[in-house]
């Protein structure tokens, strides 16, 4: 990989270090999981705040899908180098989760859920995280690991 970027943009073992807006896009996808975390923390108001973000449960539970390969790269992103085939194959994973979501936002868009300041707005930022996985050439490094 050509050294298109300043030398402070690289780790110890000579890979990219990790572009902030990938982590938004790790915290967009796996969202579901966040309020699972904050209705867990209030425990007198949990079911109250799951039933405000997800009136129907089974949305929640299919909300949560989406999260585990985001979570799973939250989990690899630090020892990428040892698992260069795995996170190569990752950044089309996490395309892949992402590309399901917008598709499941329009299905339930299309079947008569109501379209709210939150949903434009989670369906906005689901189409820009989709096109920035796709399109972004520091990302696309990112995940290809310099041969030491």
């Amino acid at each position: 990989m050509p050294e298109l970027y300043p030398p402070s943009d690289y780790d110890t073992h000579g890979n990219l270090k990790t572009p902030i807006l990938f982590w938004c896009i790790l915290l967009l996808q796996a969202r579901t999981w966040f309020v699972l975390v904050l209705a867990a923390a209030s425990r007198q108001q949990g079911d109250a705040i799951l039933s405000v973000f997800y009136p129907d449960r089974d949305t929640f539970w299919f909300g949560l899908l989406p999260g585990i390969p985001a979570a799973l790269a939250f989990m690899i992103s630090g020892r990428r180098h040892l698992h260069p085939r795995l996170w190569a194959i990752w950044r089309w994973v996490l395309v892949a989760a992402q590309g399901i979501v917008l598709a499941w936002q329009l299905l339930l868009l299309w079947q008569g859920e109501e379209l709210t300041a939150v949903t434009l707005s989670l369906l906005i930022a689901d189409i820009f995280a989709l096109w920035w996985l796709c399109s972004s050439q520091r990302l696309r490094d990112y995940f290809t690991l310099s041969r030491d």
